[in-house]
């Protein structure tokens, strides 16, 4: 027998997520755009956007979404994101990109550049704040996976228009990778104030320990909060949370934590049921409400 606890708790989640969701009636559009290859350099292949859009008439803030490192662009995780954004009342879309090689700051650098260029009709970004419905004057607001979470991080160093990020499985080095000259704190464009960043406890990338996770985002924030904090979050809720083994169904909070099972070796298309549907701190409902709050309606 389910508890009464339990009913409670899902009414109140599902009571959030339909709140959330005012625009209901939504419609699907793709394009695509011109972009670096995956080791970095000049914007000149084209990648696919999928993207969705309130069917209400009217005009809307932008949502970009990318993916991780060898992740498909649609992928499970990227797709929920942009379908509850879309809801929410945003021009939303997942970006492909040259997501094979993870690379240098110089090489993530030239990605993101390629693709949030407002001075290039071919960008991502200009094929998407060009779209009838959308209003980038609005706010443009970006979320993205591990490489992806890293050119969300460096969109606002190319579009002023951007106003915060949500990085999944952000951080400053990846194994070998040391991403400190532009993306911690005071060597990016993008203020503190306007990241929320979410990781695993045991991430296999930027961890594999909380410490040594709770030490990248230190770096990535200047937020500290103490040697055995889980989060340090300021007065707007920005700064980091880490995730514990014990808030994922299966037992494991690492880099793919958003992922049902099996880590970053898991199914890309199988999500954990709280990040997906849950309103805890580190899940996906409350990570985007915080990026609405940046954007005008």
């Amino acid at each position: 027998m389910v508890s009464i606890g339990i009913l409670v708790r899902r009414a109140i989640c599902a009571a959030a997520l339909l709140a959330g969701s005012a625009f209901a009636q939504t419609a699907p559009f793709s394009d695509t755009y011109s972009g670096a290859p995956a080791g970095g350099g000049s914007c000149n292949s084209t990648y696919n956007i999928a993207g969705v859009e309130p069917a209400a008439t009217g005009t809307y803030p932008v949502f970009v979404y990318m993916v991780g490192t060898s992740e498909t662009y649609n992928n499970a995780s990227a797709t929920e994101a942009v379908n509850r954004m879309a809801s929410k009342g945003y021009v939303a879309a997942t970006i492909q990109y040259g997501s094979s090689v993870f690379g240098s700051c110089s090489a993530i650098g030239s990605k993101a550049s390629c693709a949030f260029n407002p001075a290039s009709a071919a960008s991502a970004v200009s094929k998407l704040c060009g779209r009838g419905k959308a209003d980038c004057s609005k706010g443009i607001v970006v979320a993205g996976f591990s490489q992806g979470s890293i050119m969300a991080i460096l969109a606002k160093n190319y579009d002023g228009r951007v106003q915060a990020a949500y990085g999944l499985g952000a951080g400053v080095q990846y194994s070998t990778y040391d991403l400190r000259a532009c993306v911690a704190n005071g060597n990016r464009t993008l203020p503190t104030s306007r990241l929320r960043a979410v990781d695993g406890e045991v991430d296999n990338f930027i961890g594999p320990t909380a410490t040594n996770v709770r030490s990248q985002f230190q770096e990535l924030t200047g937020m500290n909060c103490g040697t055995a904090a889980y989060g340090c979050l300021a007065s707007n809720n920005s700064g980091w949370i880490i995730v514990h083994n014990a808030q994922v169904g299966d037992g494991s909070a690492d880099h793919c934590y958003m992922r049902q099972s099996g880590g970053c070796l898991g199914s890309q298309n199988s999500l954990d049921a709280g990040w997906k549907s849950g309103v805890q701190d580190w899940e996906l409902e409350t990570n985007l409400n915080w990026l609405t709050t940046f954007t005008t309606k």
